[in-house]
C-alpha cells in the first residue's frame, strides 16, 4: 500500500507517446521547442512517462530527447530504441540529463516479424532481446521492453519472451497491438493470459500500446486495464501512424467516468485535456474532427430539441461528463473592442493561456483588429489568435507586412507582397497565378526563394457567420534540413497555419508560417553541425529558381 492507502497495483500510469509515435503522423513534424512546450503541459497534467523520441533516428530527435530530459523533472523521460547496441547507446547519451530516464527497447514477437522482418528464428530473436535489455540496464535502472506485434503472436512464445526479458532486468513489458488487428475480447484475453502464465510477471508493470486501424484502440486499451495492465500508452487527440493510437483523452475519461467498471486510481488533471488538445492540433497542423469524443467542438453540443430540453432541466440527462472537467471553456464572458487588456488577460487565463508580456501584447493588438471587424470575439476566435501570435516556437526570419490581391472572373489573379527580411530590409514584389492564393505564393517565392512543394491546403471557418475568422492550414515539402538536398528521398514536411477575417490573408500567413519553420529548422541543423548560420535562407535575386507552391 502507498501513503494514500490505495494499492500500488491499482494505480494507472499514463505513458504519453505524442512526441514519438504521434509525431509519426504524416506532416506532424515538430521542432525541439514545440516538443518541449508540449512536454511541459503533459508534465503539468500528471502524465507519468513521456516518450520524448527515437534518439538515433535523427539529430533532431536526439536533441529533443536531450532538451526534454533536462527540462522536465517530474516525469519519467523515455527514449525508444531498436534492440541494437548503437540505438541503446544513443538513447543513453540523450537521456543523460533526465531525473528519471527510461530506455524502451524491443523486437517483434509474431512469426511474420521474426521471419520476414528480423530474418531470424524465435530463439535468435529471444537472445537478441535479452542482450538488448542487459545492455540497457548498464545505463539506466528503468528498462521497458516492447514485444512488437504481440496481438498476432503465438501466446506461448510471447510468455517465454516476457519471462526472459524480465529476468534480464526489464521493469516494464509493453504488449502492443501494432497493427490494430485484435478485438477487445481477444486483447483482454491476451493480457489475462500473460498475467496467469508468465511466472515473474509480478516483477514488471504490464503496459498496453494499441493502434486504431479497426477503430478499437481505446476499447482494446481499456480491455487491457480490466485484465491487469497498469500502464496505458496513448497520444493527444489519438494521433499516430496510419489510423493513429489510443486517445489520451478517451482513455483517461473512460477510467475516471466508469470507476464501476475499472476500479483503478489515476492521478491526472483532466481540466488540461482541452487546452493540450488545441495546442497539439495547432503545432502539428492536424485538426480535431468536430465529433471527436471528449474534446471535439460538438462533444458537448446539443442540437436536438429533446436533448436541449433535457439538459436544461438536468445536465446529466444527456451529459455523462461535465465539460468543465476536461477544460472546455465556458462562454459567459463576451469580449469586444471595449473589453480592454484586463478583460482579455482574464479570459485567456480561463482558457489556460498564461502569456508573458511580449506575447500578450501581440495577442492584444491582433484581438483589437479582429474586434474591429466583429461585434464580439468568441472563444474559438481567441484560440486562433493565440495560435497565430503566441505559439511560434521558432524565430521568424521573414515577416509579412502587407498583401494585396487583384482578381476576378475576367482578370488575371495578381498579388503584391511586402515582406521584411532578416536584415530589416523591406522587399516588395508581385506575381500572377491561376488563382489569388497561387498568385500570393508565387509572389512570396520571388522574395524568399525557398524551394518547396505545396502538398496540402485546407480552409475552415473558426466561427459561424459572414464575419467568421477563417483558418488556413497548409503543408509544404522541402529538402530535409538535416540530410541535404532531398534528391535521395530526404524530404521533410512542414505545416503552417494562419487565421484572419480575410481568407486570402490567412492563406498568406499560413505559407509564411511554414516557410519560417523550414528556415528555422535549417538554421538549427546548421548550428548543431557547427556551420555558420546564414543571414537568410536565400536572397530575392535567387528566388527565381524557387519552386512554385
Amino acid at each position: 500500500m502507498d501513503e494514500s492507502g490505495v494499492g500500488i497495483s491499482n494505480r494507472i500510469i499514463v505513458f504519453d507517446t505524442t512526441l514519438r509515435d504521434g509525431e509519426q503522423s504524416p506532416g506532424a513534424a515538430l521542432n525541439v521547442e514545440e516538443k518541449v512546450e508540449i512536454a511541459r503541459v503533459l508534465e503539468a497534467m500528471g502524465v507519468g512517462v513521456i516518450e520524448a523520441g527515437f534518439p538515433i533516428s535523427s539529430p533532431g530527435d536526439f536533441r529533443a530527447v536531450q532538451h526534454i530530459s533536462r527540462e522536465i523533472r517530474n516525469c519519467t523521460i523515455c527514449g525508444l530504441t531498436r534492440a541494437r547496441r548503437e540505438d541503446i547507446e544513443a538513447a543513453a547519451e540523450a537521456l543523460k540529463g533526465a531525473a528519471n530516464p527510461r530506455i524502451h527497447t524491443g523486437l517483434g514477437v509474431s512469426d511474420v516479424h521474426v521471419r520476414s522482418k528480423l530474418r531470424t528464428t524465435r530463439e535468435g530473436a529471444l537472445e537478441m532481446g535479452v542482450n538488448a535489455v542487459r545492455l540497457a540496464k548498464q545505463y539506466v535502472d528503468d528498462v521497458q521492453y516492447y514485444a512488437e506485434d504481440a496481438g498476432r503472436a503465438d501466446p506461448l512464445y510471447l510468455y517465454q519472451v516476457l519471462e526472459a526479458v524480465i529476468t534480464a532486468g526489464a521493469t516494464v513489458v509493453n504488449i502492443p497491438d501494432t497493427t490494430g488487428y485484435t478485438t477487445p475480447e481477444e486483447f483482454g484475453a491476451l493480457i489475462r493470459g500473460i498475467m496467469s502464465n508468465v511466472p515473474n510477471i509480478d516483477r514488471a508493470v504490464v503496459s498496453v500500446h494499441c493502434h486504431n486501424d479497426l477503430g478499437m484502440a481505446t476499447a482494446n486499451t481499456l480491455a487491457g486495464v480490466r485484465n491487469g495492465a497498469r500502464q496505458v500508452e496513448v497520444t493527444v487527440n489519438g494521433i499516430g501512424e496510419r489510423a493513429g493510437n489510443a486517445s489520451l483523452e478517451e482513455v483517461v475519461m473512460a477510467l475516471r467516468t466508469r470507476k464501476d467498471v475499472y476500479p483503478v486510481e489515476i492521478d491526472f488533471d483532466a481540466t488540461r485535456l482541452y487546452p493540450v488538445s488545441r495546442l497539439v492540433s495547432s503545432l502539428t497542423g492536424i485538426p480535431v474532427q468536430p465529433n471527436k469524443a471528449i474534446i471535439g467542438s460538438n462533444a458537448f453540443a446539443h442540437s436536438s430539441g429533446i436533448h436541449q430540453d433535457g439538459v436544461l432541466k438536468e445536465r446529466t440527462t444527456y451529459e455523462i461528463i461535465n465539460p468543465r472537467e476536461v477544460g472546455v471553456p465556458d462562454s459567459e464572458i463576451i469580449l469586444s473592442a471595449r473589453s480592454g487588456r484586463h478583460g482579455l488577460r482574464h479570459r485567456l487565463a480561463e482558457l489556460g493561456y498564461h502569456l508573458d508580456d511580449a506575447k500578450f501584447e501581440k495577442v492584444y493588438h491582433r484581438f483589437l483588429q479582429v474586434a474591429d471587424k466583429k461585434k464580439t470575439v468568441e472563444t474559438r476566435d481567441l484560440e486562433a489568435i493565440v495560435s497565430d501570435e503566441a505559439e511560434k516556437f521558432f524565430t521568424e526570419t521573414y515577416h509579412l507586412e502587407h498583401v494585396q490581391i487583384s482578381c476576378g472572373d475576367h482578370s488575371i489573379p495578381t498579388a503584391t507582397v511586402r515582406i521584411k527580411g532578416p536584415d530589416g530590409e523591406v522587399h516588395c514584389d508581385a506575381d500572377h497565378g491561376t488563382g489569388p492564393v497561387d498568385a500570393i505564393y508565387r509572389a512570396i517565392n520571388r522574395v524568399i526563394g525557398e524551394p518547396n512543394e505545396l502538398i496540402e491546403f485546407s480552409i475552415e471557418a473558426i466561427t459561424e457567420g459572414i464575419d467568421a475568422v477563417g483558418r488556413v492550414t497548409i503543408r509544404i515539402q522541402a529538402a530535409d534540413p538535416v540530410n541535404g538536398d532531398g534528391k535521395s528521398g530526404g524530404r521533410t514536411v512542414f505545416s503552417g497555419h494562419g487565421a484572419d477575417n480575410d481568407i486570402i490573408v490567412a492563406s498568406a500567413k499560413a505559407y509564411m508560417f511554414a516557410l519560417n519553420r523550414l528556415i528555422a529548422a535549417r538554421r538549427e541543423s546548421e548550428r548543431a553541425e557547427g556551420k555558420p548560420a546564414p543571414a537568410g535562407s536565400a536572397s530575392p535575386a535567387a528566388a527565381q529558381s524557387g519552386s512554385q507552391a
